[in-house]
């Protein structure tokens, strides 16, 4: 991908919430002013993986396409889609470790294609944060310092997503082991309004599969973002969740790891019905 002049593959808004999302309980452990790229991180983690899990919906069993000349990204298959929008977010080749940001890329792509990045690169200048800043990221100042093409695609898209508020992606590999990323827009992409039963197979499997830094600020970030109500306790070791149809109350340990969710569901009739879950983190 790198290098050539077009792409044509098979197989400027940010959000200001980003400076603010960290709970009352929390702003002593981290310059909510200025966050870090973990926390971008922990602050995209859910609610990303919400709209992966509504894209695996809309799309199903699929093939894809992308020419960026002419600004297009289809599926076929199960579900046929032309995306209404699409951005190129960079690419993570093994050749040279690195990521790079698609507003660095020589290869001359539509400006349209690459704005989202230029902004996240201006608010990465802004707020001290190298990795969305710089041109061209290497594997090993990544958190972990993952060796994986995907993996360092993942984190670098899920970091643009808490800045740019846009939450659907598409990561696939392009050739010679490099893989690309995209934020892709449409319709059937979008989150229907927040109910138990999804929102708390989100928090699950996101508990048992993210690699999350601060569970705390994750899950209260999450709550924010999803339009709920979301609260600690003054000690911070207890977090309220409440929708129109539910409310879930998570408690963590001295070490801010999840030990217990409850749920409580409102039937059809108006009645409360209860889940729980003991030692919510898995291994």
């Amino acid at each position: 991908m790198r290098g050539k002049a077009a792409f044509v593959a098979d197989a400027d808004r940010v959000s200001d919430s980003t400076v603010s999302v960290a709970p009352p309980s929390l702003r002593g452990v981290s310059n909510t002013s200025s966050p870090s790229f973990s926390d971008l991180l922990d602050d995209a983690a859910f609610l990303s993986l919400e709209h992966q899990l509504r894209l695996e919906e809309a799309v199903g069993q699929h093939n894809w396409n992308v020419d960026l000349q002419a600004q297009r990204f289809t599926f076929t298959g199960e579900h046929e889609l032309t995306c209404t929008d699409v951005h190129l977010l960079g690419s993570a080749a093994p050749g040279p470790g690195s990521w790079l940001w698609a507003w660095a890329n020589p290869s001359g792509y539509p400006e349209a294609i690459t704005a989202l990045t230029t902004a996240v690169r201006d608010f990465g200048r802004e707020h001290g944060i190298p990795e969305l800043a710089e041109p061209e990221v290497p594997f090993g100042a990544l958190p972990g310092a993952p060796d994986h093409p995907r993996v360092v695609a993942a984190l670098m898209t899920e970091a643009a997503k808490a800045v740019s508020g846009r939450w659907t992606s598409y990561t696939a590999e392009v050739g010679s082991g490099t893989h690309a990323s995209f934020m892709i827009e449409h319709p059937a992409f979008a989150l229907p309004a927040p109910e138990g039963p999804r929102v708390m197979r989100t928090i699950q499997e996101g508990l048992s599969g993210l690699p999350l830094n601060d569970r705390r600020r994750a899950l209260y970030s999450y709550g924010v973002r999803r339009g709920l109500q979301a609260e600690f306790d003054p000690s911070g070791s207890r977090l309220d969740l409440a929708g129109p149809t539910f409310r879930a109350t998570v408690e963590f340990d001295e070490y801010g790891r999840p030990t217990k969710i409850d749920a409580k569901m409102a039937g059809a009739d108006g009645a409360d019905g209860a889940q729980g879950a003991e030692g919510a983190e898995g291994a």
